[in-house]
């Protein structure tokens, strides 16, 4: 039985990283906010099974394969070393729930209301609330504005379904029991490769498979090279420019057909990570029925102030296609929130930066030479590799380098791509530098301290101007 109507201000549909930062802006800026998320925690796909569960395991990989791999060249020796898996999955959820207590907080101190269930969008901008079972009561509200935040969910394969056992999402892939005697990747991008990277770090071999010519699809080339060649000498089985064809399983056993130049060759395995991408969702509202405006994938076609076509209702973050990402789903609930109140804002994505959490780590912003070549654009390259840095030395850690790409004539920033050790922090002053549409040489005479890996993007800069000092 419904309740009788509620009146809110905003109400948002996910309480992902787009939903839960647009409410807290939405707060903030004095509305009566409302955020159903149907979860029992706050956070979505990024907080709860992406972003900060794979984070933390990579770390504590990481840490696992120091002492087993590198330590020693430390002088620092390292007898009976072993894995208590157990105890590292335990330290991932606290991790989570870490941040997703924190964002309870967050809705606490800002006066934001949880609606708790699965929400649904009607005609008028009335949402309607149904809890948790058993009761199933329903709440509805009626919204002045809405932000639809409904976020996107994995792609399946017609013949691999997930089953979160031996058939893994992103999901299943954070919870394996045991360190898998053979875990067949499909995807070489973002998520197969660092999920890939966790368990081939604990001891598993790792066999990723990748449709396209090259892993990681739509990155600088120069970038893919490397890091092609660093995760083979690492360990991973990496098989390009070849396809699934079908899968069986068999028991706790994994077959999978993969072709490749006409030949095919069934590979056996335990388990399989599915990663060959993601798709919007709109979970709760019927877009048909509503008379909201799609795109090809599915995706909610926004302009550049997170406007549909329907009035006062936003859409942000993975239910509107482009990039997904987290932190491009946080900005634009931000921008969705001002626009409600008024204020001047838009959305662009020239300053909005990637990154793949491997390690090395991979961190891009801007264009790639690809893309400038086929648009015809003269351009300056300038590059820098960590072997010549000297902190990189000190932490042994001297893979991978520093691209940058400027205008030929301006030295306006166009591009910018590194792959080394802690290049997702690196690529932070890339950004504000974007940001400000800056050039190669506000980089190049910016003082960077000594000894620091950031020294590296300096050099760079100094590259495209042809005066770097320590190469």
């Amino acid at each position: 039985m419904a309740d009788t109507l509620t009146p809110a201000d905003v109400v948002i549909l996910g309480g992902g990283p787009g939903g839960y930062v647009a409410a807290i802006r939405a707060a903030q800026l004095g509305f009566t906010t409302v955020c159903v998320e149907m979860d029992k925690t706050l956070g979505g796909t990024c907080v709860n099974v992406g972003c900060i569960p794979s984070k933390a395991l990579l770390n504590s990989s990481e840490h696992f394969e120091f002492m087993g791999r590198h330590a020693a060249e430390h002088g620092i020796g390292v007898d009976g070393l072993r894995l208590d898996l157990a105890t590292m999955m335990k330290r991932k959820d606290e991790v989570v729930g870490q941040n997703t207590k924190g964002i309870e907080f967050l809705f606490r101190k800002n006066k934001i209301t949880w609606a708790k269930g699965y929400g649904t969008l009607r005609a008028g901008n009335v949402v309607e609330v149904r809890g948790a079972p058993p009761e199933n009561n329903i709440t509805t509200y009626q919204a002045k504005h809405v932000i639809i935040a409904t976020g996107s969910v994995p792609i399946e394969l017609p013949f691999l379904r997930f089953d979160e056992d031996r058939i893994l999402s992103n999901v299943g892939a954070l919870k394996i029991p045991v360190v898998p005697r053979h875990l067949i990747v499909i995807g070489g991008g973002a998520i197969g490769l660092e999920l890939g990277s966790v368990w081939r770090r604990l001891g598993a071999r790792v066999t990723v498979i990748e449709f396209m010519p090259s892993i990681l699809p739509g990155m600088d080339e120069d970038v893919v090279k490397e890091a092609d060649k660093v995760f083979r000498k690492q360990g991973l089985v990496l098989r390009t420019g070849s396809k699934v064809t079908a899968a069986r399983r068999e028991g706790d056993t994994m077959f999978v057909d993969v072709e490749k130049d006409g030949a095919t060759e069934t590979l056996e395995a335990d388990y399989v990570l599915v990663s060959v991408g993601r798709k919007p969702s709109l979970s709760g509202v019927d877009a048909t029925a509503l008379g909201l405006n799609v795109g090809a994938r599915g995706e909610v076609i926004v302009d550049d102030q997170m406007r549909t076509n329907l009035p006062n209702v936003y859409a942000i973050g993975d239910c509107i296609g482009g990039k997904l990402l987290a932190h491009k789903a946080e900005e634009e609930g931000v921008v969705a929130a001002e626009v409600i109140a008024g204020k001047r804002v838009h959305m662009h994505y020239r300053s909005m930066p990637s990154v793949v959490y491997t390690w090395p780590e991979i961190a891009s912003v801007g264009m790639t030479e690809r893309e400038l070549k086929a648009e015809g654009r003269a351009y300056k390259m300038g590059k820098f590799p960590f072997s010549a840095n000297g902190r990189a030395r000190t932490s042994a850690e001297t893979s991978g380098f520093v691209k940058f790409l400027a205008d030929a004539t301006t030295d306006e920033l166009l591009g910018a791509h590194l792959i080394g050790a802690n290049a997702s922090e690196l690529i932070a002053e890339v950004v504000l530098a974007f940001e400000y549409r800056g050039s190669s040489e506000d980089i190049a005479v910016t003082v960077h301290a000594h000894p620091t890996l950031s020294e590296t993007t300096k050099e760079a800069a100094l590259a495209v101007l042809g005066r770097a000092i320590h190469i």
